[in-house]
């Protein structure tokens, strides 16, 4: 998905993207030795909350600065006319 290049391309929003990740795969961490389970487990699971999580969230937030762009009526440039 393609971003208007009328605005700017802020890393904040994926920089919120990993940490919200980080903090959820840290969380899977902990409950995952809680409860025992071998470290190979832990580490597959983990890396895929990871990637599971930073993909969802990396979708919505390029979904949403792409409806909330100031210059979508300003012509095609920025995006198709949907």
């Amino acid at each position: 998905m393609r971003l208007c290049p009328k605005c700017s391309n802020s890393p904040w929003p994926f920089a919120m993207v990993a940490l919200l990740a980080s903090i959820i795969t840290f969380l899977t961490w902990l409950i995952l030795s809680y409860t025992q389970t071998p470290e190979l487990t832990r580490v597959i699971s983990s890396a895929a909350v990871f990637v599971g999580v930073s993909f969802s969230l990396s979708q919505y937030v390029l979904i949403c600065l792409r409806r909330h762009c100031p210059h979508r009526h300003e012509g095609s440039n920025c995006h198709s006319a949907h």
